[in-house]
């Protein structure tokens, strides 16, 4: 029996990965960090998630941020299986507030999300 690649095993290659699509907005970037039929939940319980790697690119270039607007900071919180939990710092430029996350990421075996949702709070 082979053990399946764990959660731990692909977040930190593919946080870098998600950092540089952040970065550079471009369409193959955000699309190689997802399984074809992702979906990916800007709130727990999204009545609207993006789905799909098609629906993830629009989704995600229309809410885009601009690579010098923002530094990310972010630490692994722990990993169950194919689940990850990281705790990010999205910290923006200009006076925009600046924002604790939650991310849970499930992946698939070869390193790529199927599921992703986020919790993002303004800092105090």
């Amino acid at each position: 029996m082979t053990d399946q690649p764990s959660a731990r095993d692909h977040v930190h290659a593919w946080m870098e990965k998600y950092q540089a699509a952040w970065a550079s907005n471009q369409p193959g970037d955000i699309r190689d960090l997802f399984t074809e039929d992702a979906r990916y939940e800007r709130r727990p319980g999204d009545p609207e998630p993006w789905l799909g790697r098609v629906g993830i690119v629009d989704g995600w270039l229309a809410a885009r941020d601009e690579p010098a607007d923002w530094t990310f900071t972010w630490k692994l919180l722990g990993a169950d299986a194919d689940t990850a939990f990281v705790q990010g710092v999205t910290t923006y430029s200009a006076g925009r507030p600046s924002y604790d996350n939650l991310w849970v990421i499930r992946f698939d075996g070869e390193g790529r999300a199927a599921a992703f949702t986020e919790w993002f709070m303004e800092r105090a």
